[in-house]
């Protein structure tokens, strides 16, 4: 008995101060501090969500920009289902899939004979990237500016305007998130 109050006490003492009260407090922090990204990033118009900066959505429309494919499951940009396809580069199932993602490019914009970036046709990690590289936006620009009957140097300077530099000038890539870009778009006409 003498041994197992001091545990138990223990027990309950640890299970409170890890279990309740760090992650009340580092959630308060986080509301406090870092309210938006606490809150999911979400982006609203007129009261309406639109979806979340840090969340892929699916776009397939030829008007605007296609973000990386998902390879979140059966539901693709599931949140529920985040997770990447786990096929390594000698899976016959990857190669069919970049195949078909390097065949819609094509078909969406067959005058396009650029090089396909990479982001546009493998999945990221997560499945839910909502960024992607500058080189992919713009190797879109020509088949969204011709579909929204735009000059192509206008969606470029779009694209430069919302291009994110690394962080500190060091800290990974530059990136255009697709959502954003989508919505810039949207206030051109």
């Amino acid at each position: 008995m003498k041994i197992l109050r001091p545990l138990v006490a223990s027990f309950v003492l640890l299970t409170a101060v890890t279990g309740i009260v760090y992650p009340l407090a580092v959630t308060g922090v986080g509301k406090v501090a870092f309210s938006n990204q606490a809150n999911g990033s979400i982006i609203e118009k007129d009261g309406k969500i639109l979806g979340s900066k840090l969340i892929g959505q699916n776009f397939s429309d030829p008007k605007n920009f296609w973000g990386r494919p998902s390879g979140a499951g059966t539901f693709a940009y599931n949140g529920l289902a985040s997770g990447g396809s786990n096929q390594g580069p000698t899976n016959p199932a990857l190669k069919a899939a970049i195949e078909d993602r390097i065949k819609a490019l094509h078909d969406a914009d067959p005058e396009n004979k650029a090089a396909i970036p990479v982001d546009l046709v493998t999945a990221s990690g997560s499945g839910l990237d909502p960024e992607i590289s500058p080189a992919a936006a713009t190797y879109q620009a020509q088949r969204v500016a011709k579909a929204r009957g735009l000059k192509v140097e206008q969606v470029r300077d779009l694209i430069a305007s919302n291009t994110k530099e690394p962080q500190f000038g060091l800290f990974g890539e530059a990136r255009v998130n697709v959502l954003e870009l989508n919505l810039a778009l949207d206030q051109l006409h």
